[in-house]
């Protein structure tokens, strides 16, 4: 079976549309869109090109999506979030512009998928939002992954690509397509035949679609431009989240 695996899009229709593109990324048998997708700003052009693509796509429910239909939940009377709440801001232009019914359904998207022997998840089998990195620590890996139905798990929500063994389990996470922190905006994906990952990348202009998500009005200034414009060093990206999911 070939699996195309697309994490961590976020609305960033430029970095799709070059993976798609990509002659390697041609005629899976099933593709994984694994959370994320959205919040973005072009949300609805990055959700129309998925549903319109030839083979069959099954998604898992990112902390993303699960934002996004709960700011859709809060209804057209719900109070304006704090400007300086960057996730409940882009959550809520999100869903405004998807429209309450396809934002709300982003939510009953499943935590976990498997297919062909392989555990898909957006961060962990038990969370949408769980931080494991690729400095975290080996007993807290297995601890976030012991009760998961296969040895084998596909992760993204970190925005880095790595593939490790911690104990029993491995543990591949995609990257991001949409916001990669990997120190060069190439768009990160995973491609798995007959049950082999390959982690790949596909450059493009990220420069530009940077430019063009900021131009566009979207108020996440600090990711884009640490992710696809003028990109971080991706060791203090890691070591960043790290400290975050342990303090």
């Amino acid at each position: 079976m070939k699996i195309l695996a697309l994490y961590d899009i976020h609305g960033n229709i430029d970095a799709l549309g070059a993976v798609l593109a990509d002659p390697r990324a041609s005629d899976p048998d099933l593709v994984v869109v694994g959370g994320d997708a959205v919040p973005g700003p072009f949300c609805r052009e990055v959700l129309d090109r998925l549903a319109s693509l030839p083979a069959p796509v099954e998604w898992v429910r990112g902390n993303g999506e699960r934002e996004v239909a709960e700011a859709a939940a809060g209804g057209p009377d719900a109070p304006d979030p704090d400007p300086a709440d960057v996730a409940a801001v882009t959550a809520r232009r999100t869903a405004d512009r998807l429209g309450s019914e396809r934002a709300r359904a982003l939510g009953e998207l499943p935590l976990t998928l498997l297919r062909d022997g392989i555990l898909f998840c957006h961060a962990t089998p038990r969370r949408d939002d769980e931080m494991i990195t690729r400095f975290s620590h080996r007993k807290r890996v297995q601890a976030a992954l012991h009760l998961a139905p296969s040895a084998f798990i596909v992760a993204g929500h970190t925005h880095q690509q790595h593939d490790s063994r911690p104990g029993v389990f491995r543990l591949v996470n995609a990257g991001s397509v949409g916001m990669p922190y990997e120190g060069d905006g190439a768009a990160r994906w995973l491609w798995i035949e007959d049950g082999e990952p390959d982690l790949r990348s596909t450059e493009y202009d990220s420069v530009t679609a940077g430019e063009r998500i900021l131009a566009a009005g979207w108020p996440d200034r600090e990711s884009i431009t640490a992710s696809l414009i003028d990109p971080a060093d991706p060791a203090e990206i890691t070591a960043l989240f790290e400290r975050s999911a342990t303090s």
